[in-house]
């Protein structure tokens, strides 16, 4: 069984390990590694750590066999014992031409996983899930659910669609700067590739927010209620805000600082933890 602890990072895979030793001291017990990683992509972040779980966020289902997916997993995990995680997702249709029935292929991959030689244990793998049918279907057929840029007004329907058993673990991009107006520029300009999906749009249009709110870099309501920034203090008032409203766990990805900001993850941990 893994554990998440807290407090993690969230990292693109691209971005490496530079700065994990550092990290993990100052108290996260997590690295979620972006971008579309595949189980293997995943080994030098395990190799770089000592005690955080390091978990796929999220492994594309589009783009992988379930039965080889088992089969990596119960490698890394036999070589890493309690300290991966597999989350899977289904991507957007913007990156997938054959994109469709979004929650049938979802059961389809977790059905593969459970018949694979080596099967997944279902407290081994999350989902990435927005809207309340794959909400649903990550708390029936896995430890619990991965959400992405959203705000804590989601996360408390999240948690009361998940109820209270059930793993809840959004990832939650901030900017640890004063200035507002710095603050919000670096933000829109993480923003801009989200605010083009239409599962994040739609989920956010859900939630109050207007067409008007997504288009043009989004209205600095929306920016600031998806990517709260300021002082680390303030900051990690936002994420406690996340752990109040039902999280179990938030994923941190400081913007703006460079790949590897460890001065903002030691300042955020010192402030949360």
């Amino acid at each position: 069984m893994t554990t998440l602890g807290k407090l993690g990072i969230w990292r693109r895979r691209m971005d490496g390990t530079d700065g994990l030793d550092a990290i993990e001291a100052a108290g996260y017990s997590a690295v979620w590694v972006g971008a579309s990683p595949s189980v293997d992509q995943t080994r030098p972040f395990l190799e770089a750590t000592t005690t955080m779980t390091v978990a796929t966020g999220i492994l594309n289902v589009w783009q992988h066999d379930p039965t080889d997916v088992a089969a990596a997993h119960a490698e890394v995990t036999a070589q890493f014992p309690g300290r991966f995680l597999l989350g899977i997702g289904i991507g957007h249709p913007e990156a997938t031409a054959e994109y469709k029935s979004p929650l049938a292929t979802m059961r389809e991959f977790f059905d593969g996983l459970d018949a694979a030689p080596r099967p997944v244990p279902r407290e081994e793998r999350v989902a990435a899930a927005l809207g309340p049918k794959m909400l649903a279907l990550a708390g029936e057929r896995s430890a619990g659910a991965h959400t992405y840029f959203i705000t804590p007004q989601h996360t408390s329907v999240a948690r009361e669609a998940l109820g209270p058993d059930t793993l809840l673990a959004p990832e939650v991009a901030v900017v640890v700067e004063p200035d507002k107006e710095t603050a919000r520029e670096h933000a829109r300009a993480y923003a801009k590739t989200y605010l083009g999906l239409t599962n994040y749009t739609t989920n956010l249009q859900r939630f109050g927010y207007s067409a008007d709110d997504v288009a043009n870099g989004g209205s600095d309501r929306l920016i600031d209620a998806v990517i709260p920034h300021g002082t680390a203090q303030a900051v990690a008032e936002a994420l406690r805000a996340h752990l109040d409203a039902g999280a179990d766990h938030v994923a941190v990805q400081p913007l703006g600082h460079g790949p590897s900001p460890v001065a903002d993850f030691e300042a955020i941990a010192k402030a949360l933890l």
